[in-house]
Formats: C-alpha cells, structure tokens, sequence
C-alpha cells in the first residue's frame, strides 16, 4: 500500500505534466501568431512593397524553407539536451525575430527576418510531442496531443482577430512589434515551470545513438505504410499551410469582406476548430482504449481529412456560406491533424521520438512552403483562386486514403518493426 508521502508525489508528478502541457499550449499559440502575423499583413505589404501575388507568396513561403531543413536537426537537439533549453532558445530567437519584421525596408528585410522565425520556431512542435511521449501511455495521448494541435489553431484565430485589429488602427508594422514581443512574457514562467529532466535526455553512447537511429531509418525506409505516411502529411499540409497563407486574402480579394470581417471570420472558425480538436482527442482516447491506439487514431484521422474536402463547395457558393463551410472544414481538418500526429508519436521507440517526428515534420512543411508559392502562381495578377482552392480542397481527400492504405495492421507491424531495428 501507498504512503501518504508517495501519493502526493504522484499527484505532485501528474500536476506538474499538466502544468508544462498548459505551458506547451500557450507558446504553440504564440508560435502560431508570430509565423500567421505575415498572412495578415500581406494585402498591405503587396501595396507598401509594390509586389504581384507571385512574390509575395515567395515572401509567405520563406518562413519554411528553414523550418523544413532544422525539423530533423532540431529533433536531435531536443533528444540530446532536453526540451526546457531547447525550446527556450528558440523561443527568445523566433520572439525578436517576428518582432523585427516592423523594421522591415522591403522583400529583402523581410525574407531574411522569415528565414530566421523557421529556424527558431522548429524546436517548438518537437519538444512539445517529445513531452507528451514521454509523459503521457499511448492510450491517453489523444488528449494532450489534441490540446497541443488545438494551440496551432487557436494561435492563428488570435493573431487574425488580433492582427486584423492593429493592422486596421495602427498600421502592420506595429502589429508585428506588438505580436513578437508581447509573446515573451511566456520565456520566464517556461523556465521557472519546467524542470531540465521534463522529457528525458538520449543517454546512450554516440555510437549506439547513431547504430540504433541508422537501423531504425533503414527500416522506416523500407516500409510501405511509412511512405503511406509521408504522403498523407504531404498532403493535408498543403491544404492546412494553404488555409494559413492565403485565405486571409481570399478573404479580402475574392469574398469582398474588410479587414476586420476578414479577421472574424477566419478566427470564428478557428476556435471552433480548436474546440473540435480537444473533444476529438477526448474521443478517441476512449474509443483506443477499446479497439486499440492504430486502430481508433486511423479512423479519426481518415474520417477528419476526408470531411475537409467541404472546403470545395466555396467553389459554388454565396459570400454568406463561407463562414459555415470553413468551420466545417477546419474542424475536420483539426481532427485529422491531431490524429496524425497522436499515430506519429506513437510509432517510434521513445528515445527516437524527436527525429521521428522531425522527419514527418520536414515533409509537412516542405509541402506548406510549397502551398503559398504554388497558389501564388495559380492566383495570377487577377487573383483568381478557383484553380487554387480546387487544389487545396483535393489533397486532404487524397491524404485520408492514403492512411486508410497503411491501415492499423500495417501500423502495429511498423511499430513491431521499427522498435526492433532500433
């Protein structure tokens, strides 16, 4: 039987993971403010700079040309020191570096400024699902992965209604000042929270690391249902770095709606979304400890990516069914994110956890520094986004078969698989 003293140890533990998860939470929505702040300002900066939708979706795309390449670098450095200095690096580097776009002179300024926010902002999403891996079982991590998937939500639905408020009554440049340097009141309760050993540190010798991580890549390498995998991400990042990038615009150019109204639109159906997300991780939690953790996240995964191909019908309706057609998709669209990542985590021996999802990472963001770009080029001088939407719209259908092709059999032996080789 337990003593008094050890029970409240255990709850002291169990408190202190929510604690950091809360934490984790907020400095994804500071995150995802800081790198969504340009997309708001874009329509204003096309002006100021005098530039076409094509360069400007260079400019949105900038940020993930160095997200992409440090997903798996970043990974590494999280399981070697650990995720409080990890992340709080990072943090104060990404805080200074939004906050510089206010001083931005033209493309130039400010395509080197985004190039610094996607180092910086590459440790947040791995040391938060390192956290969660190592502290929460397989059958519980539907939860605080989707709280953590919510903040990547609820980041862009603050900074639209946030930033179409300054940008309307105090100019963009003071927008990005305000937003990147008030997210720095996080960095002290971050380090005062979280204890160096949060998520542990990789322990092994240099060679083991590199033996066991090089078996376990060969084995990643040869498995259909990885590739199944890195597909879907793929393609649901697209369509997800599409929403971020350029429907602010669409907003505007095509829709017809003010900056404001653009603004609660957009975060209207964000929030929703993030509320979707925590009441799907909830679900499904219940629903793995029944059927099992593939099984149940597959489903969820698959159904949600599925149910955001709604975004095409903006292609044949009205102004007024924007807002419930894109609720509808980015609640979907949150489904499926949140159990994709829950599956990812899931999969690889716990010591492996960074580089495993800094790899899945690397695709999800290579794809979404291709979005802006790609749409940038569809939309033309006119700015007409019905080929654009109707590529979008697509590729989360095509990425919920692909998850339905690994299937949960193909998942249970890649984890068996991947443990082993490693």
């Amino acid at each position: 039987m337990l003593g008094f003293p050890s029970v409240c140890g255990n709850i002291a533990r169990m408190s202190r993971r929510w604690l950091i998860l809360a934490l984790i939470f907020a400095g994804i929505v500071i995150n995802y403010i800081d790198r969504g702040s340009l997309s708001i300002a874009a329509p204003f900066i096309m002006g100021d700079f005098r530039i076409a939708p094509a360069t400007m979706g260079i400019l949105l795309s900038a940020f993930f040309w160095t997200y992409a390449v440090c997903q798996i670098p970043a990974g590494v450095l999280v399981d070697r020191v650990g995720i409080r200095r990890a992340y709080a690096g990072g943090f104060l580097i990404w805080s200074l570096a939004a906050a510089g776009m206010a001083l931005s002179r033209g493309t130039t300024d400010a395509v080197g400024l985004r190039l610094l926010l996607g180092l910086a902002e590459s440790v947040a999403p791995l040391a938060s699902v390192a956290f969660i891996r190592a502290n929460f079982a397989g059958e519980e991590q539907g939860l605080p992965t989707s709280i953590y998937i919510a903040g990547q939500n609820l980041g862009p639905a603050i900074g639209a209604l946030v930033g179409a408020a300054l940008v309307s009554h105090m100019g963009w440049r003071l927008m990005f000042a305000v937003t990147g340097l008030g997210g720095l009141v996080w960095l002290p309760c971050w380090l005062g929270a979280v204890p160096s050993d949060a998520a542990p540190k990789v322990r092994a010798t240099a060679a083991s690391q590199v033996a066991s991580g090089d078996g376990f890549w060969r084995s990643w390498a040869g498995n259909r249902a990885a590739w199944a995998l890195s597909l879907a991400i793929a393609l649901a990042s697209y369509f997800w770095y599409f929403v971020l990038t350029w429907i602010p615009t669409y907003l505007v150019a095509a829709r017809g709606f003010s900056t404001l109204g653009m603004g609660q639109v957009l975060s209207l159906a964000l929030f929703t979304m993030a509320a979707a997300n925590v009441a799907g991780g909830a679900a499904a939690d219940r629903l793995a400890r029944r059927l099992g953790v593939f099984r149940a996240r597959l489903a969820f995964a698959a159904a949600g990516w599925a149910g955001t191909g709604v975004i095409l019908l903006l292609l044949v309706t009205t102004r007024a069914w924007a807002l419930p057609i894109l609720i509808v998709a980015m609640c979907a669209t949150g489904i499926g994110n949140s159990s994709f990542w829950a599956i990812a985590q899931h999969l690889p021996p716990r010591h492996l956890v960074g580089r495993t999802v800094g790899y899945l990472n690397t695709i999800s963001v290579t794809a979404g520094g291709a979005a802006p770009i790609v749409t940038g080029y569809l939309l033309g001088p006119q700015k007409h986004f019905l080929t654009a939407i109707l590529v979008a719209g697509i590729c989360p259908v095509l990425a919920a078969s692909c998850l339905l092709l690994a299937g949960a059999e193909g998942l249970t032996r890649m984890k068996a698989e991947l443990n082993a080789a490693s």
